[in-house]
């Protein structure tokens, strides 16, 4: 973090000294696994049950050591002797058994990432999984989420998505991702880096069609949050530099084309042929995406006419 991302910079006020007057309250906390959500840049985004978590646990683990130190930092929790245990992707089955072995103890542990939600894209589930296999409590402070955020922001529809993650970095294995997605009927939101971003939306463009609507979404929460919407094709398009920063893209649903009226009856008079009128219904509902009510409906019309000479 810097101090554009926490929030603390110049014309931002102080961060440190808002949090402080609320405070963080050092109050019990149940013995267990708590897996903290902390900012995703600006650091006034954090909850106030988390800093009194992260302000009372007996011990604290994070995927990056100094950034939760310059979190706790701002918001002057104190460590108050407490040692801050690293755990990531590289030193998981190492430090896997301190922290069961602390929660066997009966001790209450914080885990954090460096950003966001832990277990969203970021290391925590072997962790959690363990715990659980072990019998341990395990709890969530819910908080930031640069996948919620983005989705927010996109313009596209909420009611149903499809959380990817990192695109495969394999040129194979990517197609075979992508492919698989493109008909995803929800939006789909994945993380990108910067410097494979041009790549990917090509390779989008590709697989779910050039006019399929997305939105780009830059430096979520921070001092230069960018978010660009339109096709595919525009998008890419306007990408005049290499961007920086964290990057989610929002990729809208695929669309069924509408059938017409004549489409339909074709397909239910065919499969009125060899099928009872419920059956028919249903396989030409399914195949159109389109209410099995009105298809029945459609069906029994077309099964009542007389035989054709």
């Amino acid at each position: 973090m810097n101090e554009a991302e926490t929030g603390a910079g110049p014309g931002a006020g102080s961060a440190a000294t808002v949090v402080r007057r609320s405070g963080a309250e050092a109050r019990p906390v149940a013995a267990g696994l708590h897996f903290v959500a902390t900012p995703i840049g600006a650091a006034r985004d954090i909850t106030l049950r988390a800093l009194d978590i992260l302000a009372s646990a007996d011990l604290l683990a994070a995927e990056d050591t100094r950034t939760l130190r310059h979190l706790l930092e701002i918001h002057g929790v104190p460590l108050a002797g407490r040692s801050i245990l690293p755990y990531h992707d590289h030193n998981g089955p190492e430090m896997r058994p301190r922290i069961l072995a602390a929660l066997a103890e009966g001790r209450s542990v914080a885990y954090a990432s460096e950003a966001g939600t832990p277990l969203v894209a970021d290391p925590g589930y072997q962790l959690g999984r363990a715990a659980i296999e072990a019998g341990h409590r395990v709890f969530a402070a819910p908080g930031p989420s640069a996948a919620l955020a983005a989705l927010t922001v996109s313009g596209l529809a909420s009611d149903r998505f499809l959380f990817a993650g990192f695109p495969p970095a394999g040129a194979a294995a990517r197609r075979s991702w992508f492919l698989d997605l493109a008909g995803a009927a929800a939006t789909v939101i994945l993380f990108e880096s910067p410097k494979r971003i041009r790549e990917t939306l090509a390779e989008l463009a590709d697989c779910f069609g050039e006019t399929r609507q997305a939105a780009l979404c830059r430096e979520l929460t921070k001092r230069y949050e960018e978010v660009t919407r339109g096709t595919l094709a525009e998008i890419a398009a306007g990408l005049t530099a290499d961007p920086k920063g964290e990057i989610v893209l929002v990729l809208d649903r695929a669309r069924t084309p509408q059938a017409s009226a004549e489409d339909l009856e074709a397909a239910l008079r065919q499969a009125l042929q060899t099928m009872r009128v419920k059956d028919a219904a249903a396989t030409v509902a399914e195949a159109f995406k389109l209410p099995k009510r009105d298809v029945y409906q459609a069906a029994l019309k077309l099964g009542r006419e007389p035989p054709q000479d």
